[in-house]
């Protein structure tokens, strides 16, 4: 006897959503400007999911037909005995369920864990870095240390991790270095990706339209250096990429703001509470955690995903403008993991 295959989710506009991302903490050992304030106040532990339940809550996105995980924070890897986790969600990628068990991380732990990933079945990571100067990175993650988190970076190479580089485009920060990136991720074989800041959360200092650098006037910047081939190359996420012909690496642009990147939309945002977003820049959310805890049965909570699913939305409201300075949304991007 097979077991029944339950029917694939699908939103109100016709997309399949195979696309799960989870923020198993709230938690950060760094405190990015854009990301987060200085003086932050997380969840206390009663209020988070114990990492059992976040390998069942998982487990039945997978069952529902998500082929994608992307585990994210705040940082992920400074949850206690996340690699049990990981370990265990690993075993979807083995069985041929799960297309990829990816993560993004801040670096800082990859030093201790990236033999471990990449036992546990992953094989590609995302790594935020949004500068290669020790003093901007320091400014920018208000206490970090870059060579930190560049020996983590080697480790992951070291260990057979593909390592994608995220980089948030700051103006009048780092808008001076991304020719330096383009050319130092194509020395190290990584593909790189800038972003657009997003306006989530009060950050609790400066603006966010100064902080705002359209990509388009990023990209017109990287065409007096570099040649960028089009490329249909796609990881599942938002990001749009080029092939930099003098280095053979891809290069990605994340825009939520100068190009919407909704219409393709296969994501949903699982937080480390159990409250799942169907779209990042919009406030509606759904309680798993309620029907998680009714019974050890699932069909509550597969319920309840369905019913969330049924509300997702064709995309988000965000904007950056002088008159509209304050967040779109109130939560901080570490709640939702972007």
């Amino acid at each position: 006897m097979t077991r029944e295959t339950p029917a694939p989710l699908i939103d109100p506009f016709g997309r399949a959503v195979k696309y799960l991302r989870v923020s198993v903490t709230d938690r950060c050992d760094l405190r990015c400007v854009y990301c987060m304030a200085e003086d932050m106040s997380f969840l206390p532990k009663a209020e988070v999911l114990t990492l059992e339940e976040l390998d069942r809550l998982c487990s039945a996105f997978v069952r529902l037909g998500t082929r994608k995980l992307r585990l994210t924070g705040g940082e992920p890897l400074v949850r206690r005995d996340v690699m049990q986790l990981i370990r265990r969600l690993g075993r979807h990628v083995k069985a041929d369920d799960l297309d990829e068990l990816t993560l993004t991380t801040n670096g800082t732990m990859l030093f201790k864990h990236a033999a471990g990933l990449f036992d546990a079945g992953v094989r590609r990571i995302n790594v935020s870095l949004d500068t290669l100067d020790p003093h901007k990175f320091q400014a920018i993650t208000r206490w970090g240390k870059l060579d930190k988190i560049l020996g983590g970076i080697q480790a992951a190479k070291e260990a057979g991790l593909a390592v994608k580089i995220n980089c948030v485009a700051l103006k009048g920060v780092n808008d001076d270095e991304i020719h330096r990136m383009v050319a130092w991720c194509g020395h190290e074989g990584f593909d790189l990706t800038f972003i657009e800041v997003m306006p989530m959360g009060d950050i609790g200092e400066g603006a966010r339209y100064d902080q705002y650098w359209p990509l388009t006037h990023l990209r017109a910047e990287l065409e007096t250096r570099w040649t960028l081939e089009d490329s249909d190359h796609r990881t599942g996420g938002p990001a749009r990429y080029v092939r930099v012909r003098e280095t053979g690496q891809r290069v990605g642009f994340i825009t939520p703001l100068t190009h919407n990147f909704c219409e393709s939309c296969n994501r949903v945002r699982l937080t480390c509470t159990g409250t799942l977003y169907m779209c990042l820049g919009q406030e509606d959310a759904a309680d798993l955690r309620a029907p998680l805890r009714m019974s050890d049965d699932d069909g509550h909570l597969i319920d309840a995903v369905r019913a969330a699913i049924a509300r997702k939305p064709k995309g988000h409201d965000f904007i950056i403008n002088r008159q509209t300075n304050g967040p779109a949304v109130s939560r901080h991007m570490s709640v939702t993991g972007g």
